[in-house]
């Protein structure tokens, strides 16, 4: 994909340096059976993989979004009471394209059953859904939701049943943990502590005690002592039971792996103009090109603007400082001069303001006049002015925020040239339903005209 140095309006400005990434010719085209919406938590992850969904869906493609955000957003977004571990057909898309959007959200535990129910006969189905350290790892194991997300992957697309899946990945501290996870619990399923807890089960009884040498009796007393005998019994039962599988485990994990680095694969890295959220996102764009992976670029998501950038910071707070304090800065005569009168204000420390009460001494009459003078001429006034001056302020802060994120940006463009990049304009609320999910996809396509920004 080329620069685009024309993109539009003060974005195209923002992002001349960098590739532009368009969207719409991803989403469309009928090789790519895959989008990872990757990154730290709380960019967005789950609103993009949404709003990516329903745009390709009403282009034309049969699509499933698979979320693991367990905040249910999604849901909500699509008019969907819930979500469960079965696709679901989203109402209320345009299908006039042919297209089909669903959505699913993954049931961890009710994957890891799946699984069991699939490769292991009734009798030891029911043995391990039944063991209690079976209960404990596929409920909370560490990495278990990230690898069972990769196991409804590899489900959904050996089904051949959608053009497209969007994945929305788990909302981990570190978004390295998608990748990492499948074969940390491959490595632990098929690993030495593992062997080590089957060897006595395989060969049974007083011969499984003759077979294992002193060491082996001395690690399994020890870890008895440290895990409780029932603990040690329940999981040397479960891998006992588990055996036939482990390998399928570690097979099904690696061919996973090797999907998502296949051409018809794309991540979409997800960010905000933050620093720690773009270091993440430099740190997974270096991840995903050491692991063959192929990115298609990054969403900057929820940017700021401005209609007024013209009017630089320093200028605004000048301005505003202005306003509240007359005397700072020298002004020409007229308007400001006017406003800047005794009878304006009736400072006590105005000059003049000794001359006009001492020739009005002795009237209470005009006395009261003045005062309810002061007070008719000088509230409207006086609150224009520090309505202006305020928000004058709010105009500074954010332009100042405009170029702390312009610089963030600045640093992962000059750092990753080659990633192509997109911005969504930051909204002023959450998403709750489909018309929002189009705004949004409206926002991350490119080519087209500058959407109004709600506020400045």
């Amino acid at each position: 994909m080329s620069p685009d140095p024309d993109r539009r309006g003060e974005s195209g400005r923002r992002l001349s340096a960098a590739r532009v990434l368009d969207v719409d010719p991803l989403l469309e085209d009928p090789r790519t059976r895959i989008v990872v919406c990757c990154g730290s938590g709380g960019v967005g992850k789950t609103t993009t993989a949404a709003a990516l969904g329903l745009r390709a869906a009403e282009r034309g493609r049969k699509v499933v979004v698979l979320t693991i955000d367990p905040a249910r957003r999604l849901a909500q977004s699509m008019g969907i009471d819930s979500l469960d571990n079965t696709p679901r057909r989203v109402k209320g898309v345009d299908d006039s394209a042919g297209g089909e959007l669903h959505a699913m959200m993954l049931d961890m535990k009710r994957t890891f059953d799946e699984i069991v129910e699939a490769h292991a006969d009734p009798d030891r189905a029911a043995a391990i859904l039944g063991n209690p350290f079976y209960q404990s790892l596929s409920a909370g194991f560490a990495g278990t939701q990230e690898y069972m997300a990769m196991e409804k992957l590899g489900q959904l697309r050996a089904r051949d049943e959608w053009d497209l899946i969007v994945v929305d990945t788990p909302p981990s501290r570190s978004a390295l943990d998608f990748l990492d996870a499948p074969k940390r619990l491959g490595s632990f399923l098929d690993g030495r502590l593992i062997r080590v807890l089957l060897a006595p089960a395989k060969v049974g009884g007083r011969a499984g005690m003759k077979f294992l040498n002193v060491g082996m009796s001395m690690m399994t007393g020890v870890l008895g002592k440290v895990l409780g005998g029932q603990f040690l019994k329940d999981v040397q039962t479960f891998v006992a039971a588990m055996d036939s599988m482990f390998g399928g485990f570690r097979t099904r994990a690696d061919a996973t792996y090797k999907l998502l680095q296949a051409p018809g694969t794309a991540f979409l890295v997800v960010a905000a103009p933050e620093r720690d959220a773009l270091r993440e996102a430099a740190y997974f764009v270096e991840r995903l090109a050491a692991e063959d992976m192929p990115l298609a670029g990054l969403v900057l998501n929820r940017v700021h603007g401005s209609g007024a950038d013209g009017l630089s910071a320093e200028r605004a707070l000048a301005a505003a400082e202005n306003l509240e304090d007359p005397g700072i800065v020298d002004q020409d005569d007229g308007k400001a001069g006017v406003r800047n009168s005794p009878d304006t204000y009736g400072s006590s420390d105005a000059p003049g303001t000794e001359a006009a009460a001492s020739s009005h001494a002795g009237s209470p009459t005009d006395a009261h006049a003045g005062a309810a003078t002061e007070d008719a001429s000088d509230t409207p006034e006086r609150s224009a002015d520090q309505l202006t001056a305020g928000l004058l302020r709010l105009h500074a802060e954010r332009m100042h925020l405009l170029s702390r994120e312009q610089r963030t940006r600045d640093r992962f463009t000059a750092r990753h040239p080659e990633v192509a990049v997109t911005e969504v304009a930051a909204l002023p609320g959450d998403v709750h339903d489909l018309a929002g999910l189009r705004d949004i996809g409206d926002r991350l396509a490119t080519g087209r005209p500058e959407l109004p920004e709600p506020g400045v």
